[in-house]
């Protein structure tokens, strides 16, 4: 049932520049020093998803030393929302300092979890399941899709203009090490709770990110001991 029903993929995936924003700093973007797994998280669910399965990240091997860059950015000052009409930017104009990373490279590996029909929380995915509703279904589809390069959105990396390139790897075939780097990367974000929320907002899960020889692996974010969820 591994096979089909969890089975492991591996992408590498590279680009320029990337900012995984740490949420403690709140005028100036200062990114983390490697991927997040919700950022890996989507640039997976960018190729392919469907809500059929869940993508679940279990390790993260950082194959380019870590670069740092700083940048000047124009950005719009507030939050366009539903009661916003229009926004002037030359009146809500700010220049903010971006700290990020420069020159990433990373090897991602997720599961694609395939969830039965009956314990689906899509209502029209329960009443119209396909003939062919079945894990091997999604896995040639993503693995048709990742091996050509198509996708469905850009994936990128923090911010939608950092453009993160990818291509499907297969594990046996690896030849490059990850860097030769040993790190406690401190309380990182992991990804949003959306099942529990507040005032409708979805809460936050961090955990400790710890970096062995380049590799980190990722606690199960159910039952993992190094998990924080925080409704705040």
């Amino acid at each position: 049932m591994e096979e089909n029903n969890d089975k492991e993929y591996c992408l590498e995936v590279w680009g320029d520049l990337a900012c995984f924003t740490r949420p403690e700093f709140k005028v100036e973007r200062m990114s983390y020093e490697v991927i997040t797994p919700s950022a890996a998280r989507n640039i997976f669910q960018a190729i392919f998803w469907k809500p059929a399965f869940n993508w679940i990240v279990t390790k993260i091997e950082v194959l380019n030393p870590i670069k740092w860059t700083n940048i000047m950015r124009n950005e719009v000052h507030g939050r366009f929302t539903s009661r916003t009409k229009h926004i002037y930017i030359e009146d809500n104009r700010t220049q903010r300092n971006s700290y990020m990373l420069k020159d990433v490279r990373y090897r991602i590996y997720a599961k694609l979890h395939f969830i039965p029909v009956e314990e689906r929380k899509f209502k029209d995915m329960k009443r119209m399941p396909g003939d062919d509703e079945a894990p091997q279904k999604y896995n040639s589809i993503f693995e048709r899709r990742a091996s050509t390069g198509q996708c469905f959105t850009q994936p990128y990396f923090g911010i939608r203009e950092y453009v993160a390139f990818f291509k499907l790897i297969e594990t046996h075939k690896i030849t490059v090490k990850p860097i030769d780097r040993s790190a406690d990367l401190g309380i990182m974000f992991y990804d949003w709770d959306w099942e529990h929320k507040i005032d409708g907002n979805p809460g936050r899960i961090f955990y400790h990110a710890r970096m062995n020889n380049g590799v980190i692996n990722l606690p199960d974010i159910n039952f993992g001991k190094e998990i924080i969820r925080c409704q705040h």
